[in-house]
């Protein structure tokens, strides 16, 4: 068995009505995030995080962004996808954690909730951080979110 760490990221953009999903959670806001799926920007960093240290091809690879089966897909489906993945591999996934960079929405108020939903999905700890930067860049000027994450998992041995 191995210890791998893969790393994550996913940006979106605001655009039309909310609310906006974020680490398969419904948040108020006056806006949704624009995506090809639900536009979870927290759920597709973890998915690629754990995709990155298992060795997987990564979140595009798997749910083309042009294919209608993923059009509107939710985040909790593309992680419940990929945990199950990692499962059939033989990985463990041992935690994963998410930094989310916005301005708005808050993420204080949501950040158990998302951390206890994708935790149950993943089968392990999942932590969410959450930080502005200081109305410096998009997400600064309030047009999308973004997201970091990484993850430490269990691999068998080649």
């Amino acid at each position: 068995m191995g210890l791998r760490v893969g790393s994550g990221l996913d940006a979106h953009r605001f655009g039309g009505d909310g609310p906006v999903m974020l680490g398969t959670v419904e948040i108020p806001h006056d806006a949704g995030l624009v995506g090809h799926s639900d536009a979870d920007v927290v759920a597709h960093a973890v998915c690629d995080a754990l995709l990155a240290a298992s060795g997987n091809p990564d979140i595009g690879a798997l749910f083309p962004p042009g294919d209608p089966e993923w059009e509107g897909a939710a985040g909790a489906r593309l992680l419940g996808i990929v945990a199950e993945r990692l499962a059939a591999q033989g990985c463990t996934v041992l935690n994963a954690h998410a930094v989310v960079v916005c301005e708005r929405p808050r993420i204080g108020p949501h950040r158990h909730a998302m951390q206890r939903a994708m935790s149950a999905i993943v089968g392990a700890p999942v932590t969410v951080h959450a930080t502005t930067t200081e109305r410096m860049g998009f997400t600064g000027r309030e047009e999308g979110v973004f997201c970091q994450a990484t993850a430490l998992v269990e691999t068998p041995s080649p």
